[in-house]
């Protein structure tokens, strides 16, 4: 029989795993975040409410790793973008809103690496948890005032790249699948009518995988990018797969995962093409498939 102290814990592991996931954008981080909070929590009172006493420690635990985290990342070769993960459903947290799907988004995260290590607990505890102002100044031993101030100074942070559309799940679905297509087979006339003139490509490859190591900007860069990737169609294999809560391409080369590719949609045009190459940021997401 599973113990009752640990019972409390597993009940709320996965919301744990949430917020650390999205404060942290490493899931492999936010794992070792949680296991810490367990260990201090066997140590701790247990008259105390699991839920606030676990989403107190695990926040300021993340905020503890941003801050060298960010150090990390200023010498990080090429681009940085967060390590994905296989969300279906609820399987990480209840993703119940907009807000809360869109806070697991690929792009999402990327834009939550904008804000300051307060402003993005103060954003994640907000949006996609829902916690009142006065319980996350409780959280980060705040006043509210200031809480409210972070908030607003996250929001506008985010609030230009939250104006761009992004396709219905089911029609998101299709237009990759039509991306799939053209990609593998080379097929120009499509793709060129799928990209948008601004569109974007970053690849993240962290010095371990090849990858370009700028973005790359326009249609016609972009494009000669995809199609130097016909000459491994023979080799390749891409499947779609629910990445951080949208449609993704979860990339093989040889039978082994090599790839994670999420593509950002404005209406039924690519806007943003972002693909993580770095083994170490796979991995999670390769026993997740086992």
């Amino acid at each position: 029989m599973i113990p009752e102290r640990l019972q409390r814990f597993e009940a709320n592991r996965r919301r744990l795993f949430g917020v650390a996931y999205r404060m942290l954008g490493e899931a492999s981080e936010a794992e070792d975040v949680v296991q810490d909070a367990y260990l201090r929590w066997e140590r701790h009172d247990t008259a105390v409410s699991p839920e606030a006493w676990l989403t107190k420690v695990v926040t300021n635990l993340c905020l503890d790793r941003l801050t060298s985290a960010r150090v990390r990342r200023e010498s990080y070769v090429g681009p940085w973008l967060p390590e994905p993960v296989i969300i279906d459903g609820d399987a990480l947290d209840p993703i119940e809103t907009v807000e809360q799907r869109e806070s697991l988004s690929m792009g999402m995260l990327v834009l939550l690496e904008r804000l300051t290590p307060p402003e993005r607990a103060v954003f994640v505890l907000r949006e996609a948890f829902g916690h009142s102002h006065r319980e996350i100044a409780q959280i980060l031993e705040d006043n509210e005032p200031h809480v409210r101030q972070l908030y607003r100074r996250a929001q506008r942070h985010v609030a230009a790249a939250r104006t761009r559309f992004t396709a219905e799940p089911g029609q998101h679905r299709k237009l990759l699948e039509r991306f799939l297509e053209a990609t593998l087979s080379g097929d120009v006339p499509a793709l060129e009518g799928m990209l948008a003139e601004d569109v974007v490509a970053w690849a993240d490859g962290g010095g371990k995988a090849t990858a370009t190591r700028r973005p790359l900007a326009g249609r016609q860069e972009v494009l000669r990018h995809l199609l130097a990737l016909t000459r491994y169609s023979p080799r390749i294999r891409m499947t779609p797969e629910v990445v951080n809560g949208e449609p993704a391409v979860v990339l093989y080369l040889d039978g082994l995962l090599s790839g994670v590719t999420v593509v950002e949609f404005e209406g039924d045009r690519i806007a943003a093409i972002r693909t993580i190459a770095n083994p170490d940021k796979l991995a999670f997401l390769k026993k997740q498939k086992i």
